[in-house]
């Protein structure tokens, strides 16, 4: 079913916040999707075994998990601007520390670090979204705000493996770092005080606002659905270079390439996967996606030496399925807190998504085996079916989170 509002174009000002927000996305989501790339170089770097890298992926996200429940009392008691600057400097900090990073246990302090602010900044971004945006378009400026993920592909990966094949793996984290002081800049022009919701509160303390964020029984629903996309989104992702480059026989010089081809698909997937969630519905559109995804994932853990072009085409494919899963699902939880709640929602949302994805990658590295830096990846397929036993459970928590959704806007109308 399709709705008029959805017609009504933006403001001039209301681009500028999607676009804002979208470059601070792409920094952030850069800086977190180019560990899973430099995957093989830094096993190889650091001689180190899965089980350490899995560690090295997933110590961002613990750390970003903690932070986001630390911070989750306090998200909705300050203007959201000053909040999403304060954690992004503190991100640009921590991006800094990696390029400097001379060992392991140093890389892993750094991304600690990194993860302690960078794991908040998606969260301070969708509340403002929510804030500023309606239901009938969140699908739209989901799609694109999270564009950013595709951006990073196409321009930040594939440059950025550059820089690592031609510098050192450092290289990238030293762009990224540079990158978002600027973006940090222009967020501190150009976007304005966002404080509608501090006018909603109710002065609770930080910890009884804590408290009654989970105490909502359809907010505990969202965070479940949440989780376990995220589990199932993200437990293939930190091998899938080493998996490439070892089992399917891609070069380190393929890799930026192979990289590229997804992420422009990426562009062009998301803003059509954003308006068909507000065009038909947004949990057929996530239930269907899904599926894709689990058919495309069981084929793809199977592949052996492989062409690049058949590589590209299964990335291709399984990113139209990822993709189809992640736009739809976070334009829905958005619709589930109160005004006065976003803040804390999306927090401890946006927690609990980084411990799940940080959970996923602890447990790839434990499921995965490498005999040795050169040899091929075992048991990859294992991940993927543990994949698709968590999608499938995903899509009934999703369905869950829709029903409560579209209740609460049908009272909404009466």
């Amino acid at each position: 079913m399709t709705n008029d509002t959805n017609k009504i174009p933006f403001t001039s000002y209301q681009k500028l916040v999607i676009f804002i927000l979208a470059i601070t996305q792409f920094s952030v989501v850069l800086d977190f999707m180019i560990m899973s790339p430099m995957g093989d170089m830094l096993m190889k770097a650091f001689t180190l075994k899965p089980a350490q890298f899995g560690a090295a992926v997933s110590v961002y996200a613990f750390s970003a998990g903690l932070s986001g429940l630390l911070t989750a009392g306090f998200a909705d008691k300050f203007d959201r601007k000053k909040l999403l600057l304060f954690f992004y400097t503190g991100f640009i900090v921590g991006t800094f520390l990696c390029s400097i990073s001379n060992s392991y246990w140093m890389l892993l302090v750094a991304r600690v670090v990194t993860g302690l602010f960078g794991g908040v900044i998606a969260s301070i971004s969708m509340a403002i979204i929510t804030d500023l945006f309606d239901i009938h378009h969140r699908g739209r400026v989901m799609g694109f705000v999270q564009m950013g993920f595709g951006a990073s592909q196409v321009l930040g990966i594939p440059f950025g493996l550059y820089l690592a094949n031609q510098l050192a793996w450092r290289a990238p984290f030293a762009l990224v770092a540079t990158m978002a002081a600027l973006i940090a800049f222009a967020i501190f022009i150009k976007l304005k005080r966002v404080t509608a919701h501090l006018y909603e509160q109710h002065d609770r303390s930080p910890l009884h606002h804590l408290f009654h964020t989970f105490s909502e029984r359809s907010y505990r629903i969202g965070f479940l659905a949440t989780a376990f996309s995220s589990i199932g989104g993200f437990m293939m992702m930190p091998f899938a270079s080493v998996f490439a480059v070892n089992n399917l026989k891609i070069t380190q010089d393929q890799l930026p390439l192979l990289f590229m081809v997804s992420g422009c698909a990426s562009l062009v997937i998301m803003p059509i996967m954003g308006r068909l969630a507000d065009r038909i519905d947004k949990f057929k559109v996530f239930a269907n996606a899904s599926v894709w995804m689990m058919v495309i994932v069981v084929v793809y853990t199977h592949l052996s030496i492989s062409p690049l072009w058949l590589v590209m085409i299964f990335n291709v494919v399984m990113m139209m399925g990822i993709l189809g899963r992640m736009v739809p699902a976070s334009a829905l939880t958005t619709a589930v807190p109160d005004m006065q709640d976003r803040g804390a929602f999306m927090s401890i949302s946006s927690s609990l998504q980084q411990v799940a994805g940080g959970i996923a990658a602890a447990c790839a590295g434990m499921i995965v085996k490498q005999k040795d830096k050169l040899s091929p990846l075992e048991h990859y397929s294992t991940l993927g079916y543990v994949t698709i036993s968590i999608s499938i459970l995903s899509v009934i928590l999703l369905y869950c989170v829709s029903m409560s959704v579209k209740k609460k806007l049908e009272e909404k109308k009466v």
